[in-house]
């Protein structure tokens, strides 16, 4: 067993190996304060046969168990990824894949488990340290380490790894991943930071990875465990040469002549097609190997145009940003809609109003909590121009629906000032790079069209990278060949006032913050770009909503009236919402929200709920409703279960010899409150609001004096009941 230990913010940070799962190629559980978890590692002792690609699978778990829960349903036991597994999956995942081989081709899977959470530290980041390390000990090749934190900063105080307590007073939450000497991947939030302090926080989560790098060298050296070779997979120079000879110069013309996505793709597949037709017969079976090199000639060509030309695959220069147009109301029926398109890339996005029942759920490790803001991103298909198989949502689309819904929520009301649970959903429509940010635009004018009061618009861009050498080209609103065959893809989403969301993910071994402070710098000329051009569409919210969005009214009741309002098992508050077509929502604390898209059901919702809740009041009118008949009086209902006595003398301004003379069980009739007595009684009279019975209140008045004073009169006084 061999651990290493350090200090990061004051807590310890351990590595572990040779306790767990010794059986696997490599093993490492990471101990953070008291949050631990296991990484594993598995790579066949084969290369995947016939594969053009690395394929490396990364899981991400968390045991309920870990935090003292067992799972809710019915099976109780761990089911399907969360959506937090799979974004946190993704977290270790594309730091990790670019520091293999680039030939290594052996199927790998890395599992990384929370065992012990201490509910304060996610083990996200500590995961990434986990499987990098746990890569480190194996025999696998793995030209690492690399580690991530989490950087937060309250009250201008930088944190290393924040507990969930203090990312709420945090104003930015950044996940950076790097190794000794460069950054490799960033994703976050922030409350419209600036790109000097979105630098400045990657800098000082760099320090803290320096140090965790150092400690994996130090375990990885201790265990000493050499690394599997690797068969060098050689193509002959005179394979290259004759590829060269039949695809260069017109793959090199092709880089240079401005065409649409689907115009490249035939010219290029044609290239492809013609090579294999020439060479397939000299190289049979070496499908692949020609395709390689053909693609290997399109890359050098493409990006020496780039560099050397300053020339990109559309014509554009570097830090030019293709067409755009912004349509909104489009869909009548949604509650807010927008068209927004880039270039060759289009997002038709709708947003939808809803109430606090409407609110997503979360459950897993920690505490079951609720979320109000939703975005929900669709890559179908089509949007390629491909056919495809159409089934649950993946992982890249719940990455870039995150990336998205993040940007917008940092800016979107407080529950108190827009109490609506609001979905944006965004289909993408076209694809030619960058969707996930013109979902961000799109889910902007969305916003502002379904009326949803948004600090400000935000706009989102991807900035891409070529590198050779010293050679560096930063490339503005990148195509999908400009991402395929770059070094970099950072998305950058933000306001006027800053930067909200942001992620970046890089091909190479890593980049300078030189160079991430020019591609902050580019970004930002463009995201204020784009926002000149959408709020030429829209320049502020609707002030008015959908007329098919629900109307929320709010009314406070006493605490002690919820009981009465929901009634016994839900009876009353489910007839309201049967007879009014309302929906209502009651909070612990007396607040009551009646949804409704017609008025005349919040009215009549209203109504309900006041008349149950309602106090009865000395001097008001009530309309009542004849209970209970007795010699002396009727019982009369004034409001729901608050009943008092009409005595038989204030039935009329008549003498009244007998109770059913003047009403029956059932009827409804007008009474008066004339007084509430010590023991909470309600005394009522008809008498008063007939004409001549103006005194009746008074006499009652009189009377009630009278017995508190003398106490009741003997038998046969006028108190007693009248036969």
């Amino acid at each position: 067993m061999v651990s290493k230990e350090l200090t990061v913010e004051g807590k310890s940070f351990s590595f572990e190996t040779g306790r767990f799962a010794k059986q696997a190629d490599g093993a490492v559980m990471v101990k953070y304060a008291d949050t631990m978890v296991l990484a594993t590692v598995v790579s066949e002792r084969e290369a995947k046969e016939g594969s053009d690609f690395f394929p490396l699978q990364v899981e991400y778990r968390e045991k309920t168990a870990s935090g003292g829960k067992i799972p809710g349903g019915f099976f109780k036991r761990e089911g399907r990824p969360s959506e937090k597994e799979i974004l946190s999956s993704r977290l270790i995942d594309r730091p990790i894949r670019p520091m293999f081989p680039e030939n290594y081709r052996n199927e790998t899977q890395i599992l990384v488990t929370v065992y012990s959470s201490d509910k304060e530290h996610d083990g996200d980041v500590l995961g990434a340290c986990a499987a990098s390390a746990a890569l480190m000990v194996s025999d696998v090749p793995f030209d690492g380490p690399i580690a991530e934190v989490r950087v937060g900063r309250i009250d201008g105080r930088w944190i290393i790894n924040p507990t969930f307590s203090d990312l709420d007073k945090s104003d930015l939450d950044v996940t950076v991943a790097g190794t000794s000497d460069s950054i490799v991947m960033v994703e976050g939030e922030s409350k419209e930071i600036s790109e000097k302090d979105m630098l400045d926080a990657l800098r000082v989560g760099h320090d803290a990875i320096k140090a965790l790098c150092a400690a994996q060298v130090e375990l990885a050296a201790e265990v000493g465990r050499q690394k599997r070779a690797i068969e060098p997979h050689s193509i002959s120079s005179e394979m290259i040469a004759e590829v060269e000879a039949i695809a260069g110069d017109k793959l090199r013309e092709l880089s240079r002549t401005v065409l649409k996505k689907e115009e490249r793709s035939e010219a290029t597949n044609a290239v492809y097609a013609d090579v294999q037709k020439i060479l397939a017969e000299k190289y049979p079976e070496r499908e692949s190997d020609l395709d390689q090199i053909i693609h290997d000639i399109e890359k050098r060509a493409m990006r020496s145009t780039i560099l050397n030309e300053k020339k990109r695959l559309d014509g554009r220069g570097l830090k030019d940003i293709r067409p755009i147009t912004c349509e909104i109301g489009l869909l009548p029926r949604t509650h807010g809609s927008a068209l927004f398109t880039r270039g060759e890339t289009q997002s038709l996005t709708s947003a939808t109003l809803g109430t606090k029942l409407d609110e997503q759920v979360l459950e897993g490790l920690f505490p079951e909590t609720t979320k109000r803001f939703m975005l929900h991103y669709n890559f179908p298909p089509f949007s390629v121009g491909e056919v495809g198989r159409v089934g649950s949502t993946g992982r890249r689309e719940i990455g870039h629906g995150n990336l998205a819904e993040r940007a917008l929520r940092n800016v979107s009301p407080t529950e108190k000032e827009f109490p609506y649970t609001v979905r944006v959903v965004s289909d993408i429509l076209e694809s030619n790079g960058s969707s996930s940010m013109a979902t961000v635009c799109a889910g902007s004018l969305a916003l502002f069209d379904a009326g949803v009061p948004m600090k400000k618009p935000v706009a989102g861009i991807a900035m891409g990278l070529v590198k050779e050498g010293s050679q560096v080209a930063i490339l503005s609103d990148i195509l999908g060949n400009e991402d395929h065959l770059g070094d970099m893809d950072f998305k950058v989403a933000g306001t006027t006032g800053g930067i909200t969301a942001f992620q970046m993910d890089i091909k190479i071994k890593g980049i300078s913050f030189d160079i991430l402070e020019t591609a902050l710098q580019q970004a930002k000329e463009g995201r204020f770009h784009i926002l000149d051009i959408m709020e030429k569409t829209i320049s502020k919210p609707h002030e008015e909503l959908s007329q098919f969005a629900p109307r929320l009214q709010t009314v406070m009741i006493p605490v002690d009236m919820i009981g009465p309002l929901i009634g016994p098992g839900g009876k009353n508050i489910r007839q309201i919402v049967k007879e009014s077509g309302a929906e209502i929502n009651i909070e612990d604390d007396g607040t009551v929200t009646i949804a409704a898209v017609e008025k005349t059901s919040a009215d009549a919702a209203l109504r309900a709920i006041q008349r149950l809740t309602e106090s009865p009041e000395v001097g008001k009118v009530y309309s009542a409703t004849v209970k209970k008949i007795m010699e002396f009086g009727a019982f009369v209902e004034i409001l729901p279960g608050k009943e008092g006595l009409v005595h038989i003398s204030q039935l009329d301004v008549n003498r009244v010899n007998k109770v059913e003379d003047v009403v029956k069980l059932g009827d409804a009739i007008e009474v008066k409150l004339i007084n509430i007595d010590n023991e909470g009684r309600l005394v009522l009279s008809r008498k008063a609001l007939l004409p001549g019975g103006e005194n009746a209140a008074e006499e009652i008045q009189k009377r009630a004096r009278e017995r508190q004073e003398h106490g009741p009169r003997e038998r046969g006084g006028h108190d007693r009941p009248r036969r």
